[in-house]
């Protein structure tokens, strides 16, 4: 008698686990992501309140899921995976009413196909020279310095802020507000109390230059959305400051977060700033590596299952919660050969994530490449000495912020 066929044992389904987010160094994305991008690319993801969801890793994954129809961003919450919620869905709508970054077809390609209009190309191209205006000022102000410089608060912030705050039409004499604003509104160590407070004192803030707009517009973005109000498109006030929000983080935040890595990237050993002085052609390299390498968009993109789909042969259920987790695609071994190591002549450095994929692709990826072109080529030309005063290891980071970054970059202009 033949002996009986085992059956199969189940396999018991791993235990949830947190979202991996202590760096090694302030260059490096958390250890523990390379083992489950390897092992484990869907993991069950316990979040700080409700069911657990899931955490994707592997760039092909996270690059089909970005395109993935069946997943919406349609949440009230942008980061509940990293923090509970501190706000009601309520609350959240009556502060901040959907925009482009929770909103899905068609309410998303009615709001797209407005804000692209005011971000073509060509306007785009027109503001190179003005950039490089504001970057020279800036750069004045540096070699005025005395004594050791933080690059961070002298050019890498205020230049993107400035730049934003005359596409969209914000006084720059605001900055200090905004920014602190702004700032409040991607840390994650707010209170309730403090959230609210700030999302309302923001909002205020907006509506009341769109209302300003109507009355007195002039070239710029908010201006153009309030026209096109005007001349019948369906678009609401609070529709306007949403998007102004979103416009107002995103033009900056990222943009000098960014600029503070690269420089750090080329100055910290082996020095790569004297290559790329030597050779400015490679700036564009410089560029999309350090967007590949030093993902800013720390903590990844949450994503709602709004029809059962299937990632990596996991099953995910309608209204299962999904963390696609840009920095750990971005450092895949089966997309970018050697992917811990910074190569400024990566072919396929270009084919990062960091500007998402899909539907909602930034718009303002054009914008950020052509301050970081002008800002990098700038600075290595006047300052070809440039130095780090600390140990890139010890510089202090934006830890508890959903955009990574450097809260200071102390450096020298000449050795």
């Amino acid at each position: 008698m033949p002996a009986p066929i085992p059956l199969p044992v189940d396999q018991p389904t791993p235990a949830p686990i947190s979202l991996p987010v202590d760096r090694p160094t302030p260059l490096d994305p958390p250890t523990a992501l390379t083992r489950l991008r390897d092992e484990l690319p869907v993991a069950s993801l316990a979040f700080p309140d409700g069911p657990p969801g899931w955490l994707v890793t592997r760039y092909d994954d996270v690059r089909a899921a970005l395109a993935d129809p069946r997943l919406s961003s349609r949440r009230p919450h942008l980061n509940s995976h990293v923090r509970a919620s501190l706000i009601s869905p309520a609350e959240m709508a009556t502060l901040r009413p959907s925009d482009l970054l929770t909103s899905d077809p068609p309410e998303h390609t009615r709001l797209r196909r407005l804000v692209t209009g005011q971000f073509t190309a060509r306007r785009m191209n027109q503001l190179a020279p003005r950039i490089q205006d504001i970057v020279d000022d800036h750069l004045d102000a540096l070699a005025a310095a005395p004594g050791p410089a933080d690059l961070m608060n002298t050019v890498a912030l205020p230049v993107p802020s400035l730049v934003i705050s005359e596409l969209l039409g914000v006084p720059f004499t605001d900055r200090d507000l905004y920014q602190r604003l702004t700032a409040e509104l991607l840390s994650l160590d707010r209170t309730r109390d403090q959230l609210l407070a700030g999302k309302a004192e923001l909002k205020t803030y907006l509506m009341g230059l769109v209302h300003r707009k109507r009355t007195a517009p002039t070239d710029d973005v908010l201006s153009g959305l309030v026209q096109a109000q005007s001349s019948g498109t369906p678009l609401t006030d609070d529709e306007i400051a949403a998007l102004a929000q979103l416009i107002l983080i995103a033009g900056h935040e990222t943009t000098a977060n960014v600029i503070g890595l690269a420089v750090l990237l080329l100055l910290r050993p082996p020095r790569l700033w004297d290559t790329v002085r030597d050779r400015p052609e490679l700036v564009d390299g410089v560029i999309e590596e350090t967007l590949r390498y030093a993902t800013v968009l720390q903590f990844g993109l949450l994503r709602v299952a709004r029809a059962p789909l299937t990632i990596a042969d996991q099953p995910i259920g309608t209204g299962d919660r999904v963390v696609l987790h840009l920095p750990a695609a971005n450092r895949d071994s089966a997309r970018f050969a050697d992917p811990d190591r910074f190569d400024i002549h990566r072919p396929e450095a270009a084919r990062h994530l960091s500007f998402g994929h899909g539907t909602h692709h930034c718009l303002g990826d054009r914008l950020a490449r052509i301050e970081l072109h002008i800002v990098l080529t700038t600075m290595l030309r006047r300052f070809p000495e440039l130095h780090l005063v600390a140990d890139p290891d010890t510089i202090p980071t934006h830890q508890h912020r959903v955009v990574h970054g450097l809260a200071e970059l102390p450096v020298h202009l000449t050795r």
